[in-house]
């Protein structure tokens, strides 16, 4: 075996630390994704076997900035039990985000790795996704992060991100007159 093939193989059969940056993405089309990687399912080598675990160690960046689809901030509620009788209480999904900004997107993936549960692997799988609200990770863990996750949605720039080249550069529909003012409807 060469060396190449050999280090190829080293990198399929070890966990690598991915990062992926939650900005501006829907939680549960990222959950999936994040799921598919905890669960090691982008790995040549995976298998359906529950006892054998391929997963990577994921890391998410910017969970505070989750966006949802429209009107789910409002109806989406989130149900929490005690175990005590009549301990069930509902908490909607910015009510659960103000308090904790990572909440959000811990149950999209929990709910993601519903599949591996029936193995008793949700919660070591889920151990390994390790959610940050910023962009701030501790140095221990920034230094392990060797690739990183494509984004679910594309993530557009805003006007004051384009300089007056590129702006001058983009085509216009219409050049107005220099003597041009908008009348108003008072």
């Amino acid at each position: 075996m060469n060396k190449f093939s050999r280090v190829q193989q080293w990198q399929t059969f070890a966990r690598q630390w991915l990062l992926y940056d939650c900005k501006w993405q829907d939680p549960f089309d990222s959950g999936h994704l994040i799921a598919g990687y905890l669960q090691g399912k982008y790995k040549p080598v995976y298998h359906t076997d529950p006892e054998k675990e391929y997963g990577d160690i994921v890391v998410c960046i910017n969970t505070k900035d989750v966006s949802m689809p429209v009107g789910e901030w409002r109806w989406r509620m989130y149900d929490h039990h005690s175990v005590y009788r009549k301990g069930q209480t509902w908490a909607s999904a910015w009510d659960l985000h103000q308090r904790d900004p990572t909440i959000i997107m811990y149950k999209a993936v929990y709910k993601a790795l519903s599949s591996t549960e029936k193995y008793g692997k949700r919660r070591t799988e889920m151990a390994r996704c390790y959610l940050y609200p910023d962009e701030n990770i501790p140095p221990h863990i920034k230094e392990n992060i060797c690739d990183q996750i494509r984004q679910v949605n594309p993530i557009f720039k805003k006007l004051e991100d384009f300089d007056k080249k590129e702006a001058e550069k983009f085509p216009k529909i219409i050049d107005y007159p220099d003597d041009f003012t908008v009348k108003s409807k008072a």
